[in-house]
C-alpha cells in the first residue's frame, strides 16, 4: 500500500467496520469512513485522526440511493472498497414467523445494498492500478456449514433473515468476480467471525471475540497482492465452504 491508496468502508462508524477503518489508516491507507449518521461518523473519524490517521468522514446509507450517488462523485480516486454495513434482523424468529417485510428489509440493506454501492463506485475501482472488493459475510450464510452434521452451524435454531442475505451475498460476490477478473479486481467475501458488537448483542451466549479480531482477515483481503485470489470466501482458518 502506498500513501496514495483510498479506500471507502461502509458502516464505519463502530464495530468490525471501525477496525477494519483503524487497520487500513495504520498502513497509511487514506480512508473515506462511511456511516448513516453525519454525527457518528464524524465522531469515528476524529477519534482516528487523533491518532494520526488520514481518515474523511463521509454520509453513506445503503439503503439510500442519493446518499450513494453523492459520495460516488465526492471522490476523485477509490483502490478499495469494503461494503461492511450489514442488519442481522431478528434473530431468534425460525422460516415459519418471518415476514415478507422482514426479509426484504435485510436483503435491502445486505445484499441490495452492497449492489448499488458497488456499481456506484466501480468507474471509480476501474481506474485503480490495484483495485480490491472485499464484501463482509460470514459462515451464517454457508450452506455447507449449515447442512454438515459436525459442523456446529448445523445445531443452530433455524433463522430465515440473516443466513439468507449471507447466501445471497456469497453468490453476488462470486458473480462480481467473475465479471470483473479482465479489469484485475479482485472480489473477495470474508467472514470475520462472530464479535463482540452490536450486531452480536442479543445472543443468548457470550462473544469474546473482538471487533479488531474480526476485522484482520477483511484488511487481509483488502491488501492482497495482484496474484491474489479472487471469488473466494475465507475467515481467519483460510477457506470457508459456500
Amino acid at each position: 500500500m502506498t500513501e496514495t491508496t483510498t479506500a471507502l468502508v461502509t458502516g464505519a462508524n463502530k464495530g468490525i467496520g471501525y477496525e477494519v477503518a483503524a487497520a487500513l489508516a495504520a498502513q497509511g491507507v487514506t480512508v473515506f469512513l462511511a456511516s448513516r449518521d453525519p454525527q457518528r461518523g464524524e465522531q469515528a473519524a476524529t477519534r482516528l485522526r487523533a491518532t494520526g490517521a488520514d481518515v474523511h468522514p463521509i454520509v453513506l446509507d445503503v439503503t439510500d440511493p442519493a446518499t450513494i450517488e453523492s459520495a460516488a462523485t465526492s471522490l476523485t480516486r477509490l483502490d478499495i472498497l469494503i461494503n461492511n454495513a450489514g442488519i442481522s434482523g431478528p434473530t431468534n424468529e425460525p422460516p415459519s414467523a418471518t415476514t415478507p417485510r422482514t426479509l426484504r428489509d435485510v436483503l435491502e440493506t445486505n445484499v441490495i445494498g452492497v449492489l448499488t454501492v458497488t456499481n456506484a463506485l466501480l468507474p471509480l475501482l476501474r481506474r485503480s492500478p490495484a483495485p480490491r472488493i472485499v464484501n463482509v459475510s460470514s459462515t451464517v450464510g454457508s450452506t455447507t456449514c449449515h447442512t454438515d452434521p459436525a459442523h456446529h452451524m448445523s445445531g443452530l435454531p433455524a433463522v430465515a433473515a440473516y443466513p439468507a442475505s449471507k447466501a445471497a451475498l456469497n453468490a453476488l460476490t462470486v458473480q462480481y468476480a467473475k465479471e470483473l477478473r479482465k479489469d484485475g479486481i479482485l472480489v473477495n467475501a470474508a467472514a470475520p467471525g462472530a464479535c463482540a458488537t452490536d450486531l452480536t448483542k442479543d445472543l443468548p451466549f457470550p462473544i469474546t471475540r473482538t471487533a479488531a479480531e474480526g476485522a484482520a482477515v477483511i484488511v487481509r483481503l483488502a491488501t492482497l497482492p495482484a496474484d491474489g485470489p479472487t471469488g473466494t470466501f475465507h475467515d481467519d482458518a483460510g477457506t470457508v465452504p459456500w
